[in-house]
C-alpha cells in the first residue's frame, strides 16, 4: 500500500467513522485543549491539517475570536459535519490529501489534533517540508498526537503495520519522539519541544521556526 492508497483508505475510514466522531474523540479533548491553550494569542492566520469536525476550534475561538482558520481534511463527510458548527463561517474548508495541495504561506500557526499519526518518517519528511514553508518567520507549529515510547515501539507498530495493511482498515502507526524532533529539525524548525499530556498515548508538539 503507498501513500496514495493508504490516504484513499484513511478517507474511506473517516468518512464511514464521522457521525461518530465526536462521541469517540469527547474522550481525547483534553488532549485538543491543550494544543489551542498552547497556540500564541496573536496566532491570528492558523492551518489546521486533519480538521475533520472542528472539535478544537471550539476552545481555539474562545481564545482567539478573531482567528482565521483555513482547515484541510480529507474526509467530506467530516468536513459536512464541521460546516453545522457555530464559527464555521469563520473558517475556510479545503477538502483534499496532505501532501497534494498547496498549504499557502505566511500562517502564524500551522496546528493538527490527532490526525498525523498514520504516515511514515519519510512521509513525514515531505509534510513537514511544507509545514515549515507555510509558516511566517516567526510560525509556530504545533501537535497533539499519538507518539511511540520508544524507537522499539514504533518499528514494532510498524511491523504490525506491514504485516496487516491488506486486512485492516485502519492502524496507527506514530513516530517515536526523537524522529519526530529529528525531522522537524531537518526541515529547519529551530527549537522542538514536547510535552506529556494526561493521556499517556499522546504528547504535545510545539515547534518554532525561529527563536
Amino acid at each position: 500500500m503507498n501513500l496514495s492508497e493508504r490516504v484513499s483508505s484513511m478517507r474511506d475510514f473517516f468518512n464511514e467513522k464521522a457521525s461518530g466522531y465526536d462521541d469517540v474523540h469527547a474522550a481525547l479533548m483534553n488532549t485538543k485543549n491543550a494544543l489551542t491553550a498552547a497556540v500564541p494569542t496573536n496566532a491570528k492566520r492558523i492551518l489546521d491539517l486533519g480538521i475533520g469536525t472542528g472539535l478544537e476550534l471550539f476552545d481555539l475561538f474562545a481564545r482567539i475570536p478573531d482567528a482565521q482558520i483555513t482547515g484541510i481534511d480529507v474526509s467530506e463527510n467530516m468536513l459536512a459535519v464541521l460546516k453545522t458548527r457555530p464559527f464555521a463561517q469563520a473558517v475556510t474548508v479545503r477538502h483534499g490529501d496532505f501532501f497534494d495541495l498547496d498549504f499557502g504561506t505566511d500562517f502564524d500557526a500551522v496546528i493538527s489534533s490527532s490526525a498525523l499519526h498514520h504516515f511514515s518518517a519519510a512521509d513525514k519528511a515531505i509534510l513537514y517540508q511544507k509545514i515549515f514553508d507555510a509558516l511566517g518567520p516567526s510560525g509556530w507549529f504545533l501537535n497533539s498526537d499519538c507518539i511511540s515510547n520508544s524507537q522499539q515501539e514504533e518499528a514494532s507498530v510498524f511491523a504490525y503495520y506491514e504485516a496487516n495493511k491488506e486486512t485492516e482498515s485502519h492502524i496507527d502507526t506514530p513516530l517515536a519522539k526523537g524522529t519526530e524532533e529529528a525531522l522537524l529539525r531537518r526541515v529547519g524548525f529551530s527549537s522542538v519541544s514536547f510535552t506529556d499530556l494526561t493521556n499517556p498515548l499522546y504528547k504535545l508538539c510545539i515547534a518554532k521556526k525561529r527563536v
